[in-house]
C-alpha cells in the first residue's frame, strides 16, 4: 500500500454524527450494515498513539489482504504494527479466533456435513488461510455431525514421515462414526500430488480395518479445494 493510501483523512469516531459512529450503527442496523473496518475498529475501541482507529483498521486490512490475511498474523507482526500495541492485538487475535469456532460452539449448532462443499467450507475456515500444510480432521457422528476437528500434523504430507495410526486416535477416544481428512496447499493450488494419493489411499484403508469409514479427503486453499473421493483418487469405489 503507497504512503498516500495510508494517510487517507478519515473523521475520527468522536468527529462523526452520534447516528454514524460504529457501534451506534451496530445497535440500529445490526453487525451485518458495517463494513469490515468498522467492525474491527469495534473490536479495537480506540487507537494508539492518538490515531485514528477507523484508520488503523482500515490499513490492517489493507496489509494484509483482508480478514484471512490479518488471521495469519502473528502477535508480535500486530504488536509491531503503527497504532496497535499488545491489548489491540489480543483483541483482534482474539477476535478472529472466537469467528473461527463459532461453527462448532453448541453441540446442538453442530454442521453437519452431507457433500464435500460442506466439509470444505469448515476445512477452509481451520487450516485454508495457513502459510504451512495442515492435516486436520473432522470427527463425525452416525448422522455426520460434526463432534469435533483436531489437526494432526504439521509439515509436507509423505507416508514416510505421516503415521496415519496417529490420525484415528482421536477418533477412536470420540467413538465417532466416520471421519473426513483434509489438508491444505499453502502455494494455493490444490491439484492432488503423487504423495496426496498415496496418503489418501493408507488413510482409507487404516479407516476400513479400524471400521471408521473416511468419507472424503480434501485439499483447501483459499477459496479453492478438491474432493480426493470425487477424483477417485485413492479410493477404492
Amino acid at each position: 500500500m503507497s504512503e498516500r493510501e495510508e494517510t487517507v483523512y478519515r473523521p475520527t469516531i468522536k468527529e462523526l454524527p452520534t447516528s454514524e459512529r460504529p457501534r451506534e450503527r451496530l445497535a440500529r442496523l445490526g453487525p451485518g450494515a458495517l463494513s469490515t473496518a468498522e467492525l474491527l475498529a469495534i473490536v479495537m475501541r480506540t487507537g494508539v498513539g492518538g490515531e485514528n482507529v477507523l484508520n488503523v483498521a482500515a490499513r490492517l486490512l489493507a496489509r494484509y489482504g483482508g480478514l484471512a490475511g490479518l488471521a495469519r498474523a502473528s502477535f508480535s507482526q500486530l504488536v509491531a504494527e503503527r497504532g496497535v500495541g499488545p491489548a489491540k492485538a489480543a483483541q483482534i487475535l482474539a477476535a478472529l479466533e472466537l469467528g473461527r469456532r463459532l461453527t462448532l460452539a453448541a453441540p446442538q449448532e453442530r454442521p453437519i456435513v452431507f457433500t464435500p462443499a460442506d466439509a470444505a467450507a469448515l476445512l477452509m475456515a481451520e487450516i485454508g488461510h495457513l502459510e504451512q500444510e495442515h492435516l486436520c480432521v473432522l470427527f463425525l457422528d452416525s448422522r455426520n455431525r460434526v463432534l469435533g476437528t483436531e489437526v494432526v500434523y504439521k509439515g509436507s504430507l509423505t507416508a514416510a514421515q505421516f503415521r496415519v495410526g496417529e490420525l484415528f486416535k482421536e477418533a477412536i477416544r470420540r467413538n465417532c462414526a466416520y471421519i473426513v481428512v483434509g489438508h491444505n496447499h499453502p502455494s494455493g493450488d490444490p491439484t492432488p500430488s503423487p504423495e496426496d494419493i498415496a496418503t489418501t489411499r493408507a488413510i482409507v484403508s487404516a479407516g476400513q480395518l479400524l471400521g471408521i469409514p473416511v468419507l472424503d479427503h480434501l485439499i483447501v486453499c483459499q477459496g479453492r479445494w478438491v474432493s480426493m473421493r470425487d477424483k477417485r483418487l485413492g479410493f477404492d469405489e
